[in-house]
């Protein structure tokens, strides 16, 4: 089992040599930089445990505005795509039941994310790829906000899409396995 603090240098150096590299969010430079981005290690293997841990951490963003946003990392569950997919829609599913449907967006990622219809190959699903199953929890306000100043934000996806495809499925997995502390296998 891996230290807490190697999983988030591991997945802090996702963040720095995927996402940011490749701007894929062009806001998560500025949080980084910012120390605005909480990273949660989760233990739960059990899916209700997560899903608590899921509530605590929107409640904890509740009462920390300093914190603009959480990736919630699960490294002992969910490592089927499939798994994880399922508990993704019920964290959606609980955060519209726990009244949170318009605070908060879930963003996903996961080692082996693939989009609807994609080839497993294709390099644009590693602008979702992660070192871990993950969730983002982002502010919706502040996502809406940001977006009003982001010139033709429709077009995000489409620019990392043509990003990753432009870096190639050689250079993007070799990028994420470097993240790792210790080389998996």
């Amino acid at each position: 089992m891996k230290a807490d603090k190697t999983i988030i240098q591991e997945t802090t150096n996702w963040l720095k040599s995927v996402v940011i590299h490749f701007n894929f969010c062009p806001f998560a430079k500025r949080e980084l930089d910012s120390n605005r981005i909480r990273f949660s290690v989760c233990h739960a293997t059990q899916l209700e445990t997560f899903l608590e841990v899921l509530i605590q951490e929107c409640e904890y963003l509740d009462t920390h505005s300093d914190t603009e946003t959480t990736l919630l990392i699960s490294p002992y569950a969910f490592m089927e795509f499939d798994d994880y997919l399922i508990a993704l829609e019920l964290a959606q599913a609980l955060l519209e039941t726990q009244g949170y449907d318009g605070t908060y967006q879930l963003a996903s990622f996961h080692p082996d994310y693939c989009f609807d219809n994609s080839d497993n190959n294709d390099p644009a699903n590693y602008t979702n790829r992660s070192p871990y199953p993950m969730i983002h929890i982002l502010r919706e306000a502040s996502l809406e906000s940001a977006l009003e100043h982001f010139e033709q934000p429709e077009l995000i996806p489409e620019h990392n899409i043509e990003n990753a495809r432009e870096a190639g499925i050689i250079k993007l997995r070799a990028i994420l396995e470097s993240c790792y502390s210790n080389k998996k296998n």
